[in-house]
């Protein structure tokens, strides 16, 4: 059983927490997110520490305990630091621009495909093999950098395509190697 929503979140200097009806608004120097607050949860602050409490032991209402913990809490990090994925193309002709805040990638179609950021996502170009997608909402950065990525996934024979940075791919070999081998 997870323990996650009776961890208490410490507030980080820098980082507001206003809590309204239903939601609560995390304000930081990267920006601002509202967190939605499900029925049944309630949020104690003292001080600079957060404390996540529901008011029964439905299941549900359990669920929801530490799906909203960890929400509040990815919120702070995003509004304080951010977040930020980074991938990788391997291939030969495989290469990113960026076209406006969209980034054009080259990837063995016929065709180049545009991929336009999340709203509050910004897509960078260090090199024409590297992009970087950062933002505050963890969610967002997430997904757009999944959208990147599903575009030509990394393929396990000669591990061509786009990939997280640092991300391991298991190697296959092909029908030739495997049939030298035989006994």
């Amino acid at each position: 059983m997870s323990r996650v929503g009776n961890k208490h979140i410490i507030l980080p200097d820098g980082v507001t927490l206003e809590v309204k009806e239903g939601y609560a608004t995390v304000t930081g120097p990267k920006g601002s997110q509202d967190v939605i607050i499900n029925n049944g949860i309630t949020l104690d602050i003292e001080g600079n520490e957060i404390t996540v409490k529901r008011e029964s032991d439905a299941k549900q209402i359990k669920q929801n305990h530490g799906t909203t913990r960890a929400n509040l809490y990815n919120a702070i990090v995003g509004c304080k630091d951010g977040y930020k994925k980074d991938l990788v193309m391997t291939g030969i002709g495989y290469k990113a621009a960026m076209e406006g805040k969209n980034v054009r990638l080259w990837v063995g179609f016929s065709h180049q495909v545009i991929i336009e950021p999340n709203e509050g996502v910004t897509i960078s170009c260090p090199s024409a093999t590297e992009i970087s997608v950062s933002g505050i909402s963890k969610q967002a950065v997430g997904q757009t950098a999944a959208r990147i990525r599903e575009v030509r996934p990394p393929e396990p024979y000669n591990a061509k395509g786009i990939a997280y940075k640092g991300e391991v791919i298991r190697r296959k070999e092909g029908k030739r190697a495997a049939a030298g081998k035989k006994k």
